[in-house]
């Protein structure tokens, strides 16, 4: 294992943060593996997760079966880790912009589609090392401006060109469920069998560019760019980009990210990163459904919050899934699915305000457009 430090532009004077990363394995020796923790600062299910596979890479690089290589980034986010106000961490938001972490990463499909049209051709493989030498070079050309633009542009660059990226977040309260592209769900699958999801939930475009798409949308989007110009130049779906929701805020504890990261290791051993036999797949929990299908319940109205189904459960459309009692004038409104499907994922807040999403439900049938993640 070696470390790197990366520093970010320095916001103000006599103050200045820095990326750690970690990297097992050789580079060009197999597929290269890019994993990061805490992107939201205040998500820290994934920080445990990735020191428990830190030492778990440890071991395995000295036994020499790491074929590849692995950088694994346990806190990918020091501006959101230091933003403390009144006792409690606020790391979704950037405080200076108001700007979300995992949001509006540079679009890179259409300039690298400019720099490689020329030169694509009929070998699969040389086009993947065409393009992502474009994208290397795409990002090697921004000049960011702020700090928060230069965790971004760190963060993109160290996993623009990789086989596989893993984003490790975590919901409010939730059973584990992860995010990718549509056009991944084969490559994906078996990851979502080792962890165990009880949802996966799939898009080719949720908007506002977040992380893990700004590294895999490009390779479908160049496809169908290329397919657009008349080229007959095959392009591989060459990274695999997921973020993986560890359960909620609170499921912090060695038992669950002991089992994560062996899932993790299992999953690369899968993929030939990581020598050995992989255990056999496990079953798949449910079907992977459209992230369009995602059903959003909404408080109808302010109160205390009572749930009566617990993340992970299958519910049928009509199924109650929590009450919402306003003590003052006795109103008691039941929320319940209209769509059925999986409940991933749950507000952890007790008290509801007007409108407020409580919980979301992954139905099997897409029906929304537009932004599909949350702000």
């Amino acid at each position: 294992m070696h470390t790197r430090h990366h520093r970010l532009l320095s916001p103000s004077l006599g103050s200045q943060r820095a990326l750690t990363s970690f990297h097992f394995g050789q580079p060009g020796s197999g597929e290269k593996v890019h994993i990061q923790a805490s992107l939201h600062a205040d998500e820290l299910p994934g920080m445990l997760v990735a020191w428990h596979l830190k030492q778990r890479l440890r071991q395995l690089e000295n036994e020499g079966a790491i074929h590849g290589e692995i950088t694994v980034l346990p806190m990918a986010n020091p501006i959101g880790l230091n933003q403390n106000q009144h006792g409690r961490l606020m790391g979704r938001f950037e405080l200076m912009s108001g700007q979300n972490f995992n949001r509006h990463y540079l679009p890179l499909a259409e300039p690298v589609f400019a720099a490689v049209r020329q030169q694509l051709g009929p070998d699969a493989k040389a086009n993947t090392r065409l393009i992502r030498e474009a994208m290397r070079a795409e990002l090697a050309k921004q000049l960011p401006q702020t700090e928060l633009q230069s965790l971004r542009h760190t963060l993109h660059s160290m996993a623009c060109d990789a086989d596989i990226v893993l984003d490790l977040h975590c919901d409010s309260r939730a059973d584990i469920h992860l995010y990718t592209g549509t056009p991944l769900w084969d490559q994906c699958e078996p990851l979502a069998r080792y962890l165990g999801v009880c949802a996966s939930l799939l898009a080719e475009d949720s908007g506002d560019y977040p992380f893990d798409e700004a590294c895999s949308q490009p390779w479908w989007q160049l496809r169908d760019l290329a397919a657009k110009a008349g080229l007959s130049a095959p392009i591989d779906m060459a990274c695999l980009a997921v973020t993986v929701e560890l359960r909620g805020e609170w499921d912090v504890n060695h038992e669950y990210a002991a089992k994560d990261a062996e899932a993790i290791v299992h999953f690369l051993q899968h993929r030939g990163v990581i020598a050995g036999d992989a255990p056999h797949l496990p079953p798949l929990r449910h079907p992977a459904t459209p992230l369009a299908g995602s059903e959003d319940l909404l408080a109808p109205h302010a109160g205390v919050v009572v749930y009566r189904a617990e993340p992970g459960s299958q519910l049928s459309p009509g199924d109650l899934v929590a009450d919402v009692i306003d003590p003052v004038n006795d109103s008691v409104s039941q929320v319940c699915t209209e769509r059925g499907g999986v409940l991933y994922a749950s507000s952890d807040r007790p008290y509801a305000t007007a409108g407020l999403c409580i919980a979301r439900v992954a139905s099997r049938t897409a029906y929304k457009t537009g932004k599909l993640l949350t702000a």
